[in-house]
């Protein structure tokens, strides 16, 4: 059932246990959210390795409101963490879409205003710019870059 494994992949999320949210996911899975785009099963399972490794167990997750069926199933989730690259502290609500095949996820798409985060995140810059395709687009590149990285290092 694809509640069950979303239950799982949260459950994981909460436990910083980045290997079991893995498990969670089809080898052709698809993930995007506004800071990271297109990400195939490589990139999204070390993406989530990356932020809970960077989080140094500063990151606490909740999540409630899973509907769905086998084939598709949303969620809310909130995540309340420092980020690393300000030292500022976020609260950000994001709601989660995801298609499964094989009772695992193969799109997940994780939808967030990037404007209210961006001025947790970044302070005045994201306050003053956080709706500008300009700054989402730096964040991107920003955060492929961190991804691309981490990758190369692990």
């Amino acid at each position: 059932m694809s509640k069950d494994t979303l239950e799982k992949f949260y459950s994981a999320f909460q436990a910083h246990d980045a290997k079991i949210m893995a498990e969670c996911y089809h080898k052709d899975v698809v993930f995007n959210d506004p800071a990271f785009q297109n990400l195939d099963y490589d990139k999204v399972t070390a993406m989530w390795a990356m932020l809970i490794q960077r989080s140094k167990g500063n990151l606490e997750i909740n999540f409630d409101s899973i509907v769905g069926d086998d084939k598709m199933a949303q969620c809310i989730w909130e995540a309340d963490y420092e980020f690393s690259t300000t030292g500022r502290t976020v609260h950000n609500i994001i709601h989660a879409t995801m298609e499964f095949k094989d009772d695992l996820i193969i799109k997940h798409t994780d939808h967030f205003n990037f404007w209210r985060w961006s001025r947790m995140a970044l302070g005045v810059p994201g306050l003053l710019l956080g709706w500008s395709p300009m700054l989402k687009n730096k964040v991107r590149k920003m955060a492929r870059a961190s991804l691309d990285k981490y990758m190369q290092e692990n």
